[in-house]
């Protein structure tokens, strides 16, 4: 059942997105900028992901599994050292994810926006605080 008040957690929140899917993450960039959200990115790799981490206001961040040659592990470790919330949005099952973040959100992508504010800000298993 779709909630549609889950969308309001996302307005005025700064989220990375870390997509190398040009259209999938322009569409989600554009979805969230409607729900008031500023983006940060979106960035198609793990060091661009990091450099924005370490420059920009971060509250929270939705990362695609892979990157091109490489995984996101690397941006997920930093967001669990600052304690981000961040998801992982991914069509791969979640046994391809390492024991470490066994119990963190993974979505099915596309997904729908009221599913990640949920997962991200609201009663979800994506927040670390």
């Amino acid at each position: 059942m779709k909630n549609p008040d889950s969308i309001g957690l996302f307005r005025g929140k700064r989220i990375l997105i870390v997509e190398d899917a040009y259209f999938l993450a322009d569409d989600t960039g554009r979805a969230l900028k409607r729900a008031g959200v500023v983006i940060i990115g979106p960035v198609a790799t793990a060091s661009d992901a990091l450099e924005k981490l370490a420059t920009e206001r971060v509250d929270a961040a939705i990362l695609d599994l892979h990157l091109r040659d490489e995984t996101v592990f690397l941006v997920a470790d930093r967001l669990v050292q600052r304690k981000i919330p961040f998801l992982f949005a991914t069509s791969v099952s979640a046994s391809a994810l390492p024991k470490n973040y066994t119990g963190f959100a993974l979505c099915e992508k596309p997904k729908e926006l009221n599913v990640i504010a949920r997962e991200l800000f609201g009663s979800g298993n994506a927040k670390l605080n």
